[in-house]
């Protein structure tokens, strides 16, 4: 395949240069005109043509690139949400968190006298306006509590064990989203992770800062609390002296146990609080299956197996429903 020689072409005014199957372009704005050209010079087969095609597209993306950028409006319907935790009483001025500060300043570029709302991760939501802005701090005055989005009157404790990778982070994000009261992580016989390693990671703190970032974005005024991960044994314990919230909902694959129960079981009588407890990547055990039945219910969500990541917000999403929180 060929273009017409560079000494086979007549001088090009429009500054086009063709080299073999090479173009040089100096400059978008003369696109037209250097396609004119280009069409007036030899072609010796269907593959040259096709080169010329594909340069006309090249040329027209380059012309789009400097055309002006059409200004995407503002939308005065959406008011900027941050977390503050020091968010109390009306009238006060507090600071913003580093995170949330940078947030306002270097990625929505509010400025002084912004209005923008609050909420203190414990149910508090307010407006309010920003107070003043330094390179070192972000001050908001509280003006007006207002009206929080409403939590799911069943308080549902998920108690998941530790997955692998960035899966664990998209399970406390849904989970959030979804309502949940508590994130209680879990090590299991079949779980990748040691307690160790994951305080050597410091991963609690990081699903932390996840749970504030999906309240933030769905609209809650509360950030469910993550506890520190434990062991299967200890959350059994736990539940059976109720120092969780019971009863405890043991999720299971469909063949992994006995008379279990389906979520129609569940729907009679909601409880006022729940533990939901959903296990790793290669399932329970079968003897943390026969140790769990002794404190939670043994529920299946059906016939279908599905992945580890997949089961809490299913499960969260049925149990829901069928308290007729939706």
């Amino acid at each position: 395949m060929r273009l017409a020689m560079e000494d086979d072409v007549p001088p090009n005014p429009g500054g086009v240069r063709l080299l073999g199957s090479a173009a040089v372009v100096p400059q978008a704005n003369g696109c037209a005109h250097a396609i004119e050209q280009l069409r007036g010079a030899r072609l010796h087969d269907d593959d040259d043509a096709i080169v010329l095609a594909w340069l006309a597209m090249q040329w027209h993306a380059l012309e789009a690139m400097e055309a002006p950028a059409v200004p995407i409006p503002d939308n005065p319907n959406v008011t900027a949400r941050f977390y503050a935790p020091d968010a109390e009483r009306e009238g006060e001025t507090i600071d913003l968190p580093p995170d949330e500060a940078a947030h306002l300043t270097r990625v929505l570029r509010l400025k002084v006298g912004a209005p923008v709302r609050v909420f203190n991760g414990r149910g508090g939501e307010f407006d309010s306006v920003v107070d003043s802005i330094t390179r070192s701090r972000v001050q908001v005055r509280i003006d007006a509590a207002r009206e929080a989005a409403a939590e799911p009157r069943v308080s549902v404790t998920l108690a998941q064990a530790v997955l692998k990778g960035d899966k664990m982070d998209d399970v406390v994000r849904d989970a959030v989203m979804m309502g949940v009261a508590a994130i209680q992580p879990i090590v299991t016989t079949r779980t990748e992770v040691t307690l160790a390693s994951l305080q050597r990671g410091r991963r609690r703190e990081r699903w932390e800062r996840v749970a504030v970032a999906s309240a933030k974005q769905c609209g809650r005024a509360t950030v469910p609390a993550i506890g520190e991960p434990r062991t299967f044994g200890d959350v059994i314990t736990a539940l059976e002296h109720i120092t969780l919230p019971g009863p405890g909902i043991m999720l299971v694959e469909p063949s992994a146990a006995d008379g279990t129960l389906t979520l129609d079981e569940l729907a009679n009588a909601p409880p006022r609080e729940a533990t939901v407890l959903v296990g790793p990547e290669g399932g329970w055990t079968p003897d943390e299956v026969e140790q769990g039945s002794a404190a939670c219910r043994i529920v299946t969500l059906g016939r279908r197996t599905l992945r580890a990541d997949a089961v809490p917000i299913v499960a969260l999403t049925a149990l829901f429903a069928i308290w007729k929180e939706f």
